[in-house]
C-alpha cells in the first residue's frame, strides 16, 4: 500500500473538516500542522495544498461530475475530498510527479472510503491525467457569469453579483484575483523602532521587505511588505515589534487620521490590528474605547495592546449598535463586520461560507452601527466607515440611507472628498468614496467613506 506523506495526510483531514464540520481553514490547518509535528517545507506544502483544494472546490467540484458521471455532492464525503485534493495538486500545483499524486489520491480515498471508491477515484484522475489540457482550456472561459464560477472556483451568486454591480470586465478580474497569493504586509510599530531599523532587522533574520510608503497610495510610512517566507519575522511578531496588516487595512486609519491626546472610539475592533494601528499613531497619548461583543475577540484586542505595549486602549464588550456612553468623540472608526468579499484571496474558505441573505443582514447592522456612530461623535468630529468587501448593499447603499437621514433624524453630515485625496482609489459609483480592490490595487478589498458630522 501507498504510504500517504505527511503533507497530504494533513491536507485532506483539513478539507474534510472544513466542508464537513463547518471548521475554519485556517485554524483547522495551525491545529492538524502543529499535531503532526509539520515544519518548514513539509507545513509550506500542506499549507498551499489545504488552501488550494478548499479556494477550488468549485472547479474541482465540476471536474469531479464531468469524469465521474455523477455530481460531487452524491459521492461519499472521504471520496469527494481525497478527489478535491488530487484534482487541485494534477491541475493547478506543481511539485509532484504525476504518478505519485494519483497514486496518493486513490490511497486517501481507500483508507476513508471503501475498496470499490479506489477504482473509481483512480479512473477519474487518469482521466484527469489525459484530458489535462482541455480541461485547462475550460476553465480558462470565463465568458459569463456562470462560466467564470467554474473557472474562477467562484459561487454563482457571487459571480452573479459582481457581474451586475462591477460590469463583465472587473467581475473577471476580481474573481481571478480571488485565487493569487494575498499580499503580506508588516506594520512596524513605531513606539519601538523606526521602520527602516525594523527593515533591516528583518532582512538579517532572512525576511525579504520594502517600504510600501511612495509605491502606493495612502500606505502608512510605517508598513513594510514581505515576499517569501515570514519565519524569520515570528518573534517580532510575538513581540509586537511588528504587525500583520495589509496596505487597504492600514489605509483606513490613514483616512481616520488619529492624532495624539484624542479620544477615539473603535466601534467594531475585533481582532484589534487597527486599534493598535491607532494607538501607535498616536504615540499612546489620548484615549482608544474598543467595542467587541464576542468575548475571545475582545481578548484577541487586549493581547495585542499588550504585546504592543500601549496603555491607551479600555475595552468594552457591547453590541455596537447598542453602544451607550455619556460622552462624545473626537473620531470614530466604524471598521463595520461584513461579507469579506474583498478579502477572498486570504481566507481560503470565505467564498463558501458567504450568500446573498447574509450580506442582507450584514447591511441591516451596518446601517445600526453607523447610526450609532453618528450619535457617539462631537459637533465637528469625523466618522469613518470601512468594510473590506466589494457590495453595494454593504456599501453604496448603506451611505446613501445614511445621508438621507442626515439633517433629520439625525445630525447634518458632510462627506469629504476622499477621490481628491487618492484618485487612483475613487469609488466608480461616487468619487467622494474609495474602493480599494484587490485585482488593480494587489492588496484587500475596502471600501471607506468620511463623514463629518456638522452639528
Amino acid at each position: 500500500m501507498t504510504e500517504i506523506t505527511p503533507a497530504r495526510s494533513v491536507a485532506y483531514e483539513v478539507i474534510r473538516g472544513t466542508f464537513e464540520d463547518g471548521a475554519f481553514t485556517d485554524v483547522a490547518f495551525r491545529a492538524a500542522a502543529d499535531g503532526a509535528g509539520l515544519e518548514g517545507r513539509e507545513r509550506a506544502q500542506a499549507q498551499r495544498l489545504t488552501y488550494g483544494a478548499v479556494q477550488r472546490r468549485g472547479t474541482s467540484d465540476a471536474t469531479i461530475g464531468e469524469l465521474s458521471g455523477r455530481p460531487a455532492v452524491r459521492l461519499d464525503p472521504p471520496v469527494r475530498t481525497a478527489l478535491r485534493l488530487g484534482l487541485y495538486e494534477l491541475l493547478y500545483s506543481d511539485g509532484a510527479a504525476d504518478h505519485a499524486t494519483v497514486d496518493q489520491t486513490v490511497e486517501l480515498g481507500r483508507r476513508g472510503g471503501s475498496p470499490q471508491a479506489a477504482g473509481m477515484i483512480n479512473a477519474v484522475m487518469r482521466r484527469a491525467q489525459r484530458e489535462r489540457g482541455e480541461l485547462l482550456t475550460k476553465d480558462r472561459d470565463d465568458h459569463d457569469p456562470a462560466a467564470a464560477a467554474r473557472a474562477h472556483s467562484a459561487p454563482r451568486w457571487l459571480a452573479n453579483l459582481w457581474w451586475e454591480e462591477q460590469g463583465s470586465d472587473r467581475a473577471r478580474s476580481l474573481l481571478a484575483a480571488s485565487n493569487r497569493a494575498s499580499e503580506r504586509g508588516l506594520r512596524v510599530n513605531t513606539m519601538r523602532a523606526e521602520p527602516s531599523v525594523m527593515a533591516e532587522r528583518l532582512r538579517r533574520a532572512g525576511v525579504t521587505v520594502e517600504a510600501a510608503d511612495g509605491s502606493y497610495p495612502l500606505a502608512p510610512p510605517e508598513l513594510l511588505i514581505a515576499e517569501g517566507r515570514l519565519a524569520g519575522a515570528l518573534e517580532a511578531i510575538e513581540r509586537g515589534d511588528v504587525t500583520p496588516q495589509s496596505r487597504g487595512s492600514a489605509a483606513v486609519v490613514e483616512v481616520l487620521d488619529p492624532q495624539p491626546g484624542e479620544a477615539i472610539l473603535d466601534l467594531c475592533a475585533g481582532p484589534g490590528v487597527k486599534t493598535g494601528q491607532m494607538a501607535e499613531r498616536m504615540e499612546g497619548r489620548g484615549e482608544i474605547i474598543s467595542v467587541e461583543p464576542d468575548e475571545a475577540r475582545a481578548g484577541e484586542i487586549a493581547a495585542a495592546a499588550e504585546r504592543l505595549g500601549v496603555r491607551s486602549v479600555s475595552i468594552f464588550e457591547v453590541d455596537a449598535a447598542e453602544l451607550t456612553l455619556g460622552r462624545d468623540f473626537d473620531r470614530v472608526l466604524v471598521d463595520a463586520p461584513c461579507s469579506d468579499l474583498g478579502a477572498l484571496a486570504s481566507r481560503p474558505d470565505a467564498r463558501w461560507r458567504k450568500s446573498p441573505k447574509q450580506i442582507k443582514r450584514l447591511a441591516e447592522l451596518q446601517q445600526r452601527i453607523l447610526r450609532n456612530a453618528v450619535a457617539r461623535v462631537r459637533p465637528g468630529g469625523v466618522i469613518v466607515y470601512a468594510t473590506c468587501t466589494i457590495s453595494h448593499a454593504e456599501n453604496e447603499a448603506n451611505i446613501a440611507a445614511l445621508l438621507a437621514e442626515a439633517g433629520g433624524d439625525l445630525p447634518p453630515l458632510t462627506v469629504d472628498d476622499l477621490g481628491a485625496l487618492s484618485p487612483g482609489l475613487a469609488s466608480a459609483s461616487d468619487s467622494r468614496f474609495l474602493q480599494i480592490l484587490p485585482d488593480r490595487d494587489g492588496t484587500t478589498g475596502f471600501f471607506i467613506v468620511r463623514l463629518r458630522r456638522d452639528g
